[in-house]
This record gives C-alpha cells, sequence and structure tokens, in this order.
C-alpha cells in the first residue's frame, strides 16, 4: 500500500465505524474523572477518578492493539470490545514497552553514577560553559537511544499484534528485520507525513477546549481517541506492507493468530 492510500486510509478508518466510535469515547471519559474531581474539589470524585485511571491503564492499550491488528490485516472494521482480551492484551503491551525501555532507563542511570559527580564539580567550580555543554551533550545521547528503542517498541508494538505473541514482539533482531523490510526511508516519509497531519488536526481541534464547560470533555473524549486510533491503524497498515513476506512456516512459528472477521479496504 502506497503512502498516499495508507494515509488517506487511516484518516477515514475511525468513521468508517461511526457505531463503535463510541466504545473508544467511553474509555477516555475514565481519564476525565481526575480533572473533574479536581476542578469540583470532590475528594470522592478524585477517588473515583484514581480507579477509572487504573481501569483506563488495563483497557485501553489492549483495545488501541486490536486496531494495530485490524490495520496489519488491511481491515476496515473496529474492534468490538472483549474485556477479558483488552486485559490480557493491555499486559502484554505494557509489559513489552518495560522491557523495551530498559536499555535507555539503564544508560540514564549509568550516565548519572559515572559522569554525574564529573558535572557536579564543573558546576561547583563555576565552569558553567563547559556544565550546559556536558549536559547537553548527556542529554542529546540519552534522547537518541530513547528516540531509538521507541521506535524499535514501536514496530515491536504491530510484530505483537500481528503474531499474536509477546515472545515475537521481543525478538528484537526479528523487528530490527521488519523495520529493513519496510524501509527507513519508507518510515521516516510515513512518521514526518503522519506527524505533520495529526499535528495539524491536534492544532485546529484544540480550539474545542474554548467551548465553556464542556470544551475539555469534547477534547478529552472524542478528538484525543479519534486521533489515537487513526495514529493506532496507520501503524497496522504500514506493517501489513510486509506480512506477505511471512509465509504459513512463518505463523507456524508463533501462537495461532486469532481469526477475525474483517472487510477488506476497498
Amino acid at each position: 500500500m502506497d503512502l498516499t492510500k495508507l494515509v488517506t486510509n487511516s484518516f477515514k478508518y475511525p468513521f468508517r465505524n461511526i457505531k463503535k466510535l463510541p466504545i473508544i469515547f467511553l474509555f477516555f471519559i475514565l481519564i476525565a474523572v481526575i480533572p473533574i474531581g479536581i476542578i469540583s474539589d470532590n475528594d470522592y470524585i478524585v477517588a473515583i477518578g484514581v480507579i477509572a485511571f487504573f481501569l483506563f491503564i488495563l483497557l485501553v492499550p489492549g483495545y488501541f492493539l486490536s486496531i494495530v491488528k485490524m490495520g496489519s490485516s488491511q481491515s476496515a472494521m473496529m474492534p468490538s470490545f472483549n474485556l477479558v482480551n483488552n486485559i490480557y492484551d493491555s499486559i502484554r503491551v505494557l509489559s513489552l514497552r518495560i522491557v523495551y525501555m530498559i536499555v535507555p532507563a539503564a544508560l540514564f542511570l549509568l550516565a548519572l553514577k559515572t559522569i554525574g559527580p564529573a558535572i557536579r564539580d564543573l558546576i561547583y567550580n563555576f565552569r558553567i560553559p563547559e556544565f550546559l555543554a556536558a549536559v547537553g551533550l548527556l542529554l542529546v545521547l540519552i534522547f537518541i537511544v530513547y528516540l531509538i528503542f521507541e521506535c524499535l517498541l514501536f514496530f515491536a508494538k504491530a510484530r505483537l499484534a500481528y503474531f499474536n505473541s509477546l515472545h515475537e514482539a521481543l525478538r528484537i533482531n526479528k523487528v530490527i528485520e521488519d523495520i529493513r523490510r519496510i524501509g527507513i526511508l519508507n518510515i521516516i516519509k510515513w512518521l514526518i507525513v503522519m506527524a505533520i497531519l495529526l499535528n495539524v488536526v491536534t492544532f485546529v481541534s484544540s480550539f474545542v477546549i474554548a467551548i465553556p464547560y464542556v470544551g475539555f470533555l469534547v477534547y478529552i473524549c472524542i478528538v484525543i481517541p479519534i486521533l489515537e486510533s487513526i495514529a493506532n491503524y496507520s501503524l497496522g497498515l504500514l506493517y501489513s506492507n510486509i506480512i506477505q513476506g511471512y509465509d504459513d512456516a512463518d505463523l507456524m512459528k508463533v501462537k495461532k493468530i486469532e481469526t477475525v472477521e474483517y472487510e477488506k479496504i476497498k
């Protein structure tokens, strides 16, 4: 699928499933409870909001993983809500993020331990330019490593969605191979186009917040879910470009993929 069709289908996706959009809207109402409680200065609502937030964490990542799976199958349908599967998938997605963030976190802690004293001496000796240069260089290096592993995590998530296997998603060598199959240049073009379009939509829709009383809720519970569904579906579509490279033998090596009925994109 070429980039133009991929992006176009991604932005059409939520609106092809108007009947199921309220499912996502309801999910995001959960994270709106805490701000409502804080604004209303009601401790009971805040307490309910904390519980709702944990429910959000347990449900939403798994549901969006299902959307990635739909994209990887080039399905135009939005997944149905399944409590058990969504919680199970959310746990797998969160576990995946923890594993892939171990290296950036370890690098940051190692840098603090090894370079921290030297940087501290610079500021004690009022060597401000050297201090700023050292801190800046350190932050840039850590940020680069973080971006690399965030990118790996991105496609590990797509691999998890397609193969329905956490083990496969944790095989970094296979994730790197997937990235090579898609093409670094194709990924960069996709990232740039999607980032620009999503940010434009975010900026334009942010004016909704100015609507008294309900603007904040509309933005949190409607705008953000739509943008998230577009982004996750787009990731799945991008990954679908290499799926034809996998044969039956590849699929037999991992857990059998859950069969879903879907309507092919026309």
